[in-house]
């Protein structure tokens, strides 16, 4: 759900589906179902490219993503070792995949939260992250606020604030991002929501079925709601404007 508070009121909701994914585990279940694919073409299919590659200039795309992982949360003072990491993720659908976020649930070997890391990636394909440390973990809920320095809309300023609650996934999926502008008034409220179901091919076959291509159409979701807020007159900023407020992007793309 989204829910743009000011400076005209707009919300909208749809249904979709996400997987929640260990890492360590996807070659096995690419092998254990007949419509999931481990780097190679399928209904669903995982690809470590289209997600965190370091460095952020020049992106290595021969290492895993647990391998990047395990690097920018060493940066952050974080050893993963032989921890779990799962992920929260659209995968690509008959080759085609898009993420506007994606959540990496990290864990030691005792299965203690280490830390949450928030990739969110724009319509250009850029990628900014976002780490929370086990310090902000309140109950099982990673709390933060962060400037944002990213283009994710033209609708919105590059240098608000997002204020992230990100309830750890169990049965039941409970995500928080908020935003709020430099004067720190709260305009926008974005959740999302859901409850586990088991992996099988059945349920990979019933979900293609329900929504075909729902990378794609995410994509083009996004874009009819930015008409209908370019309808109701809400300032526009352009990809090529205020450049130097976008900070620490993975895979910048500056047109």
């Amino acid at each position: 759900m989204h829910n743009r508070l000011s400076p005209k009121k707009h919300s909208f909701w749809y249904n979709v589906y996400l997987f929640y994914l260990d890492l360590d585990e996807i070659p096995l279940l690419a092998k254990k179902h007949f419509f999931f694919g481990f780097h190679r073409f399928n209904l669903f299919n995982f690809r470590d490219k289209d997600h965190l590659q370091l460095p952020r200039e020049n992106p290595d795309n021969t290492k895993s993503v647990r391998e990047h992982l395990t690097h920018y949360i060493a940066e952050h003072g974080v050893s993963l070792g032989r921890g779990k990491v799962m992920l929260l993720t659209n995968l690509a659908v008959l080759g085609y995949n898009f993420n506007p976020v994606c959540f990496y649930f990290c864990y030691d070997e005792g299965g203690e939260p280490l830390c949450a890391v928030v990739e969110i990636t724009n319509t250009y394909h850029e990628k900014k992250l976002f780490f929370l440390s086990s310090s902000e973990l309140e109950g099982n809920s990673f709390r933060q606020q962060a400037e944002k320095y990213f283009y994710v809309s033209p609708f919105t300023d590059l240098d608000t604030t997002f204020d992230f609650n990100l309830v750890i996934p169990g049965e039941n999926l409970d995500i928080r991002i908020d935003d709020y502008d430099k004067e720190g008034r709260h305009f926008f409220i974005s959740t999302l929501t859901g409850k586990r179901k088991a992996l099988t091919n059945i349920a990979l076959l019933r979900h293609f079925c329900s929504i075909p291509l729902i990378p794609l159409w995410v994509m083009g979701m996004i874009h009819w709601q930015a008409f209908l807020l370019w309808r109701k007159k809400i300032a526009f900023h352009p990809k090529a404007a205020n450049q130097t407020l976008q900070k620490d992007v993975y895979k910048p793309n500056n047109k």
